[in-house]
């Protein structure tokens, strides 16, 4: 698993729009990690496509952002905490504004939890989900647990380890890219 000569997007979607979230550290921690891989990525944040629950917005300028992005990228990450054993609403209307365009789109999906599991619970849904777009997550997954402990006040994380982890999940999730042509075209 070497690391890809040539540049991928592959974006980051923050999943909470939660004040004071823990998820951002991981985001950026991931965005800094997915350019040392060499890697083009930005983070998507859900606070820009926030919905009321009844619209159906799918022509939005926010839903025609979000497809621009998605139909452009190699693969996709998601970072999102557990919310009482699942993933935040606001990431679930998100991801529906789209549809079609996630298919055959690489997914690699990062746990937080301020519990000892990472996020576990929520990451079977969310996979659910994603293989219900045609994504195709990875299976390489990166847990965040007691996150409030995993970064310094500065926002760097704690534990050397998770460079090493994160390193491993660029290269399956560029793997995967790279071997489906840039993932789906939206079909």
């Amino acid at each position: 698993m070497n690391k890809k000569k040539n540049l991928m997007y592959i974006p980051i979607i923050l999943g909470t729009a939660r004040a004071g979230r823990e998820s951002e550290k991981v985001a950026r921690f991931m965005l800094a990690k997915a350019a040392e891989f060499g890697l083009e990525s930005e983070i998507i944040d859900v606070r820009d496509y926030r919905l009321p629950a009844t619209d159906d917005s799918k022509t939005s300028e926010a839903a025609k952002r979000l497809k621009e992005r998605v139909l452009r990228a190699d693969g996709i990450v998601i970072v999102s905490p557990e919310y009482n054993h699942g993933y935040p609403g606001e990431l679930k209307m998100m991801l529906d504004l789209l549809y079609v365009e996630y298919f055959g789109k690489p997914v690699g999906i990062c746990g937080v939890s301020s519990g000892v599991f990472g996020g576990a619970r929520m990451i079977e849904h969310l996979v659910a989900t994603c293989v219900r777009f045609h994504m195709l997550p990875t299976g390489e997954v990166l847990y965040f647990p007691k996150v409030q402990d995993l970064f310094d006040d500065s926002g760097a994380i704690k534990k050397e380890a998770y460079h090493r982890r994160a390193e491993k999940f660029y290269a399956v999730l560029a793997d995967y890219a790279e071997r489906l042509g840039g993932g789906g075209d939206g079909r």
